[in-house]
């Protein structure tokens, strides 16, 4: 990063000097000009890799919809996925993720995290890594923000936010928003004049300044940051705003919450966010009328991928945005006695587009019934050291943690996925 470049070398400035730096109006477009984003579609429980990007019509397992082909010469998808298969040549589908976990919270740790835990160390999830590489020290807007249909909980119910930043602090956590589309509680209180928050605020940061200075105390470090979020919050609480968003742009995202927050991320990307997680419940994990439940479901999967990935590109954001869509893992090749698919990550399939990456491509392939990778198997590792590489970071750096173990974005240096590699 750029701004790792100021802050080395003989002639190197002090962090402190940055929020300066930002107010410079060159500086501050510069800023903008080489910032890279990261957008997760998180598609929570899984979905099924036959009803989406690796289908097998015709098999005993390939359930009853068609292959059909792309814009891409000899590359097929599911018929559920018209739209997708209309800008295959700006997508990277990947057919061969192979990984361990079968059940949801594991599964959801290992493809957050990038690695099996390892106790009691807590690895940073994915979105405060690149919030700490991709984020700028001075931005009101959040570093990391997870846009939740349940904010109060679901499948990340066990993700308090000082756990999915980890080791890399709180102040690398999630502003987590969802459902109301907007930021509840942060305007100043009415009887409370502007001077008077301003003097509050100064004698918090003393305070937690002197603790933190008395008692060596990271944590006070960390509740500052928090603090400091919240200033910011108050700053860009518009852009989470749905209703100031185009009502053409509401339509064609469509109104359910997972349409509608892809929407949001569009838009917080577009103003200055580094990463942006869209998580939608459960609703993947179809272990009953499996058919049924893709029915509904991809099509609108079809329709927020396409749009955002088309509105990014007119944007001329596609090539500094990483546009990532996956589950925990895939569903099985076999359909249970209740015409559903078991959890299956021995095979699975994934798709990215944007930043980083070739277009039109799609890497490994799976046996005629979908059971086990027969070119190319990736795992959780390869699939983070791309996600780094693709966004210009190190994936092999370690990380600064003295008097701990030595760990690294990437553990044993597992190689990139070079198919998918602009």
């Amino acid at each position: 990063m750029f701004l790792k470049g100021l802050a080395s070398g003989a002639g190197a400035i002090s962090l402190g000097s940055f929020a300066g730096l930002f107010s410079m109006p060159a500086f501050a477009e510069q800023a903008k000009k080489e910032q890279k984003h990261c957008i997760l579609l998180w598609l929570c429980g899984a979905p099924s890799q036959f009803e989406t990007w690796d289908p097998k019509p015709g098999t005993l397992g390939g359930g009853p919809f068609r292959a059909i082909p792309t814009k891409v010469p000899g590359i097929q998808v599911s018929s559920l996925m018209p739209r997708c298969a209309s800008i295959m040549d700006k997508l990277a589908v990947v057919r061969s993720m192979s990984t361990k976990p079968s059940e949801h919270f594991q599964g959801i740790n290992l493809l957050n995290r990038g690695a099996e835990p390892r106790q009691p160390f807590v690895r940073p999830v994915l979105g405060s890594v690149l919030a700490q590489q991709l984020g700028h020290l001075d931005s009101a807007i959040p570093n990391f923000i997870l846009l939740d249909p349940c904010p109060e909980g679901n499948e990340f119910r066990e993700f308090k936010a000082g756990n999915m930043a980890g080791w890399l602090g709180a102040q690398y956590g999630p502003v987590r928003a969802g459902g109301s589309y907007g930021i509840p509680d942060i305007q100043r209180l009415a009887d409370m004049t502007v001077t008077d928050q301003a003097d509050r605020e100064a004698l918090r940061q003393f305070l937690v300044k002197k603790y933190e200075n008395d008692h060596k105390s990271a944590a006070a470090g960390s509740q500052n940051a928090a603090f400091e979020r919240v200033k910011g919050l108050m700053s860009c609480a518009s852009l989470f705003d749905i209703n100031r968003l185009p009502e053409a742009d509401r339509n064609k995202y469509g109104p359910g919450t997972f349409g509608t927050h892809a929407l949001l991320a569009r838009n917080l990307v577009e103003n200055g966010a580094p990463f942006v997680m869209v998580a939608n419940g459960m609703p993947w994990d179809c272990h009953i009328l499996n058919h049924e439940t893709h029915q509904m479901l991809v099509p609108e999967l079809d329709r927020v991928i396409y749009h955002l990935v088309t509105d990014l590109e007119e944007r001329g954001l596609l090539d500094k945005t990483l546009v990532i869509a996956m589950g925990e893992f895939g569903r099985s090749p076999w359909m249970n006695a209740s015409h559903g698919r078991e959890h299956y990550p021995t095979a699975w399939s994934l798709a990215m587009a944007g930043c980083g990456l070739k277009r039109g491509v799609v890497v490994g392939a799976t046996d005629p019934q979908g059971y086990e990778p027969i070119e190319k198997p990736f795992n959780e590792k390869n699939l983070f050291a791309t996600i780094f590489k693709a966004l210009g970071i190190d994936p092999y750096a370690e990380y600064d943690l003295p008097h701990l173990p030595t760990f690294h974005r990437v553990e044993d240096n597992a190689p990139v996925i070079n198919e998918i590699l602009a």
